[in-house]
């Protein structure tokens, strides 16, 4: 593991100041247990970052929920009040600026709407993407909140 070097990891540190340190790993990083490897924490620390689209509005809407867990979609429309969508590549790269895979909490081209599992906050800390498929950052659940600028909701199966 080592300091971010490749521009979008760079990205998501500029976004996220010095008070996070973005880490990049030679292996990959790209699946919840993957990054948990890699890390050495529980796949459940995984913040992973999903984007969908918003079925009335047409608006980016990121649901980070842990690596255990799968988003309800139904819970997420009802928390939301609009159906939503798996979001394809091109929709994904075009509002995030990200890859899938990679897909930070933060540093979006067009802020998201965000939702945020509920079960994270059991976690004194958790890791989340940073930019690229090998780039993470730690940080306590309460600094996602305010990061994102989020609200928690029960969107998991």
């Amino acid at each position: 593991m080592k300091p971010a070097e490749s521009p979008s990891a760079l990205k998501v540190q500029a976004a996220l100041g010095d008070r996070f340190e973005v880490l990049e790993f030679d292996a990959s990083t790209r699946t919840a247990a993957d990054a948990a490897a890699a890390i050495g924490c529980e796949v459940a620390q995984i913040a992973k970052s999903l984007i969908f689209r918003g079925g009335t509005s047409g608006q980016a809407v990121l649901i980070i929920a842990s690596g255990v867990d799968r988003v309800d979609e139904k819970k997420a429309a009802a928390a939301l009040g609009e159906p939503i969508a798996r979001a394809d590549a091109d929709f994904v790269r075009e509002t995030t600026g990200f890859a899938i895979g990679g897909v930070p909490p933060v540093g979006h081209k067009a802020r998201p709407i965000v939702l945020i599992e509920e079960s994270l906050l059991q976690f004194d800390e958790i890791w989340a993407a940073a930019g690229t498929p090998n780039a993470v950052f730690r940080l306590r659940p309460a600094d996602l909140l305010e990061l994102t600028g989020g609200r928690t909701a029960a969107v998991a199966r």
